[in-house]
């Protein structure tokens, strides 16, 4: 890979939520970076399940959350919440949701080039 230095003030692609936020995504060599700003309100099961087509979320984060906080659902049954300065990693099966009245930012360096993409 060569290099690179791009802003997500000008993303190489904007993939929009059900109605809760959007992903802005910058394409670096053959990998995806993705800078999501989820809304108040936003429930990865109402707002990208009917984009995504799958019973819960199948995209692999690696992320770090930059503001706002989250819970995670995994299909296990066992859940855990992220805020500003978390790292995470999140296998795939999981739903999620935005926690209060703030909205979550998080940068994501995970398998996402296929998250809340129409299939």
């Amino acid at each position: 890979m060569k290099m690179m230095v791009k802003s997500f003030t000008k993303p190489d692609e904007v993939r929009p939520f059900a109605g809760h936020g959007h992903a802005d995504l910058l394409k670096m060599g053959d990998r995806m970076v993705q800078c999501g700003e989820f809304e108040p309100g936003w429930r990865w099961s109402q707002d990208v399940k009917p984009i995504a087509g799958t019973e819960s979320c199948q995209a692999s984060h690696l992320g770090y959350v930059l503001e706002g906080r989250m819970r995670i659902h995994m299909d296990d049954g066992s859940d855990f919440d992220i805020g500003p300065g978390s790292v995470v990693a999140i296998p795939p099966g999981h739903d999620a949701e935005v926690l209060g009245d703030k909205k979550c930012v998080f940068l994501d360096f995970g398998e996402i080039a296929e998250y809340a993409k129409p299939h």
